[in-house]
């Protein structure tokens, strides 16, 4: 008996118990669907994780006042001389940019419009060490910045907030009682769970200081943003910093007024959640696919012994038992093959449906479902091999006498 000839038999065999076939795919279509969803939603979070930081920058580094036990806000330890002193290619080789800031929170009027949202000042590296671009205008100059001139940059939501008819740029802008020219608007990059950068106005900081600040300390700065080399050098840039830090407050490691935050810190510590509980949601969802083989086992022994006069049939026709085996392996290996593939295409179809309503792309990657095709033809497979095994032990004679 050859392959073709098992193949057909065994799909004759499954299509006369249609019902019991169609219970048994389902159990293997529910675990690798499961399965499917649950890695395609780590691989999505991870991707969402990604996609955030690189709004922030990839390579960028935060300066806050106050160590990790401190209010940062509370704390007023970093000022416009650390940040030259950062600058300095000749302390931190590896930082190709600096940004202090000063920030607040202010009413914001154009017209008959206000608005309420962050106020930035900084200096001319900001759109270089924050990666930002504009779509409309220009970015202060060093003379502007100098001057302590009174121009703005509009995030797109503000100006969005404040200009809904007209263009920004050109137009004045009344920040708390001070008048500004609107010199530019920033592209879009989005919101995130830390911040909205397209919600905001930036100003130089030496306007900021002047006209804004409400300490008495205009030299005080908020943050200090750096941008290392690349992604590579981050951690030899934490380390310069630290020690220009440490050196120009006359402090130890140990007694640091400062903390420095890296993003890459934070996508390692998220990525590793992300994968934690992606484990345990697959766990989970494996346990639904071993029911699914303990379901195609259990189907499979009842086909044994419903079909013990065929075996013995067979059997007494010259049938080995290793063609006997072969049969049943090969209908616990379709059952797994097209409850596989039924449960791809639930998982795809699933896929869809979450991505817009989660706002988190679930990606189903080609690899996984080969894997899942795999996985789900093993398991086939591995349930059929007692029930096959028993039907190929079993003598002609007795598989005759069986009523």
């Amino acid at each position: 008996m050859g392959w073709l000839e098992t193949l057909r038999t065994a799909i004759e065999a499954l299509a006369g118990r249609r019902m019991r076939t169609l219970l048994t795919l389902l159990g293997i279509l529910i675990g690798i669907a499961a399965v499917m969803l649950t890695v395609g939603l780590g691989e999505g979070a991870r991707r969402e994780i990604n996609r955030e930081i690189d709004k922030l920058g990839s390579n960028l580094l935060i300066v806050v006042p106050g160590s990790g036990s401190d209010s940062p806000s509370a704390a007023t330890t970093l000022s416009v001389d650390d940040a030259a002193v950062i600058a300095d290619s000749a302390v931190a080789p590896d930082v190709t940019g600096v940004a202090p800031i000063m920030s607040t929170r202010s009413l914001v009027r154009a017209g008959t419009a206000d608005w309420t949202t962050t106020i930035t000042g900084s200096t001319i590296e900001w759109p270089l060490v924050r990666s930002r671009e504009l779509i409309d205008g220009r970015f202060f100059t060093a003379d502007e910045e100098a001057g302590a001139q009174q121009v703005a940059i509009l995030g797109p939501s503000t100006a969005a907030q404040l200009f809904a008819d007209e263009p920004p740029v050109g137009n004045t802008i009344t920040i708390g009682s001070q008048m500004f020219t609107v010199v530019g608007v920033l592209t879009a990059v989005g919101s995130s769970s830390i911040t909205n950068d397209d919600d905001q106005v930036v100003i130089p900081m030496t306007t900021f200081a002047q006209r804004l600040s409400s300490t008495s300390d205009t030299r005080a700065v908020s943050a200090i943003y750096v941008a290392a080399r690349n992604q590579d050098s981050i951690s030899s840039a934490h380390q310069q910093i630290t020690r220009a830090l440490v050196a120009n407050h006359q402090t130890t490691a140990a007694d640091q007024d400062f903390t420095i935050i890296t993003f890459e810190a934070l996508m390692t510590a998220a990525e590793t959640t992300t994968a934690v509980l992606t484990t345990l949601l697959s766990s989970i969802a494996g346990i639904s696919l071993l029911v699914g083989g303990i379901g195609v086992m259990n189907i499979m022994l009842v086909s044994v012994s419903e079909r013990v006069r065929e075996i013995g049939l067979r059997k007494a026709l010259g049938a080995t038992p290793a063609v006997i085996r072969r049969q049943f392996l090969v209908e616990a290996g379709i059952v797994g093959l097209i409850g596989g593939t039924l449960g791809v295409f639930t998982g795809s179809i699933g896929s869809a449906i979450l991505s817009p309503i989660l706002e988190i792309d679930v990606a189903v990657s080609p690899g996984a479902t080969v894997i899942a095709l795999g996985v789900s033809l093993t398991v086939g497979l591995v349930a059929g091999v007692y029930p096959a095994s028993r039907a190929a032990r079993l003598a002609p004679i007795d598989a005759l006498r069986s009523e």
